[in-house]
């Protein structure tokens, strides 16, 4: 028997990135897209973690399979830690990852080097339908690039510069991206959950 676990959101970067961190497993990922009745599930948590539950417990109960879901987003500390938990609407309702990007910019445009210092935090929960719920975390340093760089990755990744391989994200390769990243860590944190109750 195929094992199922459904990732509750639609973002495709996010569908593929979990897929890869998932690979040796067998176990058939789906995705929001394939159960459209579900609808938006509303993030108004106070907390990534908040909203990583409320989605994995909504999905979990809608389509009987294991749900995971995560909430992650950019932590920049000259913003105190702004965008945060509103990384995905920094720019507004409707805006994209560019429009967020360019604004992220525009606000850090003066502020120097030693200032720039911001972190990737991601929370992974993992629902089942019995009401089950588990959660990990994983968190991922660097500094809010000056420029756009790469066409790897989504959101924040062609700013989010790494010192210590002198690239952004979206200009590492997958594979190192994958175990280094914060959602790389959280699920790696939540793969023994995951292997148990699968």
């Amino acid at each position: 028997m195929v094992k199922k676990i459904v990732l509750a959101t639609g973002n495709q970067g996010k569908v593929r990135e979990l897929k890869e961190i998932l690979g040796d497993h067998d176990i058939e990922v789906l995705s929001l897209r394939d159960f459209p009745d579900i609808g938006e599930i509303i993030e108004d948590g106070s907390t990534f973690a908040e909203n990583a539950l409320k989605k994995a417990t909504t999905v979990a109960k809608a389509t009987g399979l294991v749900a995971v879901a995560d909430d992650s987003g950019l932590e920049v500390d000259f913003l105190d830690g702004a965008p945060g938990i509103y990384s995905a609407r920094f720019a507004g309702e409707g805006k994209n990852d560019l429009d967020n990007n360019l604004k992220l910019l525009s606000i850090m445009k003066d502020v120097p080097a030693p200032q720039r210092t911001a972190r990737f935090r991601c929370v992974i929960a993992v629902a089942t339908p019995s009401g089950e719920t588990y959660t990990a975390e994983g968190t991922c340093e660097g500094i809010v690039a000056r420029e756009m760089r790469g066409d790897n990755g989504f959101g924040y990744d062609p700013l989010f510069f790494l010192p210590e391989y002198g690239k952004t994200f979206a200009q590492l390769e997958p594979d190192l991206k994958n175990r280094i990243s914060h959602r790389g860590k959280a699920l790696a944190r939540a793969e023994d959950v995951l292997a148990r109750i699968i």
